[in-house]
């Protein structure tokens, strides 16, 4: 997305009142500038007045009736931003006049009402346009990272940066506003004095705790496996490795996402932190139970944030775990679900295919039909319970992991584990090692008190199994 030429259109168009939210004023400013070109800008706030662009404050200007006097008499194109404009909502003349100015459609005629928490009067809904501002991209950044390295240097600061580091960490700031870019980079300088290709990792870490402010979204840290060392899934594999060889965000046809449903502790999860390590992007861990919150149209806002926020980390791989928590069926919830899931319905149709969804479901039966249908993710998979040389690959895995390389008698602790899901080989093996070192006979102790799901729960995992047979592949 061009935000300069999508607004420049926008200005173009007849479209004379819009609303902004965005805590990046000063950003913002600047691309109205750029969208406007020979356009005469001007801006107002209650503390300084209404004010040309580059120009001293017209005198008298700061109450919201004497600035819409001085709007009003001006003729020509011109775009006006009005900065915090809670004072003009509190005066309902004031709603009018800016009501009447929106239902205008002079073409490069336009009030631009900007706010870091923007709550637009009803009387200019369906009157003023809302236009949200992207996040900064990959090349924003790498200016902004430019930028503070002649700063710091300045200052005394070293720089180690080279050109691909630079670009690396363009990328690990993506997804944070232009103004907390610019903090996380000269904090990392500042830190210890330098700037240098390992501070690459630390803005990981440190964008990670920023985007969890609200419990969203969260970078989470790969685990080092790749899909070669996850047990059985060969359908999948073969799927996803067809995919893997263009980088995500390129070609034709980009891949868009996957959807896995099927046992609990198979692999689901395991299978979007392979992913993500196969192309390396990062992994962002998205928990669609804690989008909702009590007050109108704030889940929908929360919602579309976090996907923007996805969306201007990419390329990237989204995981929304046990999605049916977000998008269930059957909840009396005055119709936010079905709006949340609108949101996420369009998005899913129109994004491109920089940010792979993995989205995943214990009980997809909960889902709505207009998720699972085919255009909305590339492919469903099922995944079952493993098989017995699955089982021999987690066990070899499991107790790899814990210093045992050469395990003996694995054929007979494959036959012990059968049933077991791979999350419940995993427990048992990591609680027989409580029991003294690892070997085939403590191993084979602690799988047969182990009472797996498939014994528990049988008759949901047929009624899974029966689902699956007419509606996704076997993974």
């Amino acid at each position: 997305m061009d935000p300069v030429g999508d607004l420049r259109l926008l200005l173009a168009s007849g479209t004379c009142l819009v609303t902004v939210e965005t805590p990046e004023e000063s950003r913002l400013l600047a691309l109205v500038r750029a969208a406007a070109g020979a356009t005469p800008m001007w801006q107002w706030s209650a503390a300084s007045g209404l004010r040309r662009d580059g120009r001293d404050p017209v005198y008298g200007t700061t109450a919201p009736d004497q600035m819409l006097d001085n709007l009003e008499a001006l003729s020509g194109p011109f775009v006006v931003v009005l900065c915090d404009p809670a004072p003009l909502f509190a005066d309902p003349t004031a709603v009018r006049r800016l009501k009447e100015f929106g239902q205008r459609t002079t073409p490069n005629q336009s009030i631009l009402l900007v706010g870091n928490r923007l709550t637009a009067p009803t009387d200019l809904e369906g009157v003023a346009h809302r236009w949200q501002l992207p996040l900064p991209d990959t090349a924003e950044l790498l200016a902004l990272v430019e930028r503070v390295e002649i700063r710091i240097g300045q200052r005394g600061i070293v720089s180690k940066l080279d050109d691909v580091s630079r670009v690396e960490l363009a990328r690990a700031l993506r997804g944070l506003t232009l103004l907390d870019a610019e903090r996380e980079v000269m904090t990392l300088a500042a830190g210890d004095g330098v700037l240098e290709p390992a501070d690459v990792l630390t803005a990981r870490d440190h964008k990670a705790a920023l985007l969890n402010h609200d419990g969203i979204l969260e970078v989470v840290d790969g685990e080092g496996r790749r899909l070669a060392d996850l047990g059985g899934l060969t359908a999948f594999k073969e799927w996803m490795n067809a995919r893997l060889r263009t980088p995500l965000g390129a070609g034709h046809e980009p891949v868009r996402g996957v959807l896995l449903t099927g046992v609990p502790g198979c692999g689901k999860s395991a299978v979007a932190h392979a992913v993500a390590e196969e192309w390396e992007v990062p992994l962002v861990l998205l928990d669609p139970g804690r989008i909702y919150r009590k007050y109108v149209g704030e889940s929908e806002e929360r919602f579309e944030a976090a996907l923007g926020t996805a969306e201007a980390m990419a390329p990237a791989v989204l995981w929304i775990d046990e999605i049916e928590k977000g998008f269930a069926t059957g909840g009396e919830d005055g119709g936010v679900t079905d709006r949340v899931l609108g949101t996420f319905l369009r998005w899913l149709q129109d994004r491109d295919g920089a940010v792979f969804v993995v989205a995943t479901a214990n009980d997809v039966t909960r889902l709505p039909p207009e998720l699972t249908r085919k255009g909305r993710f590339d492919e469903l998979f099922f995944v079952d319970l493993p098989d017995p040389a699955a089982r021999a690959t987690i066990l070899t895995g499991e107790l790899h992991r814990r210093g045992v390389d050469r395990p003996t008698g694995i054929d007979r602790l494959v036959v012990a584990t059968d049933g077991f899901s791979g999350a419940e080989i995993a427990a048992a093996v990591a609680a027989a090692t409580y029991a003294g070192p690892l070997t085939e006979a403590s191993l084979d102790q602690e799988f047969h008190r182990t009472v797996p799901l498939a014994t528990s729960r049988p008759d949901e995992i047929a009624s899974l199994r029966a689902w699956a047979r007419d509606h996704a592949r076997t993974a």
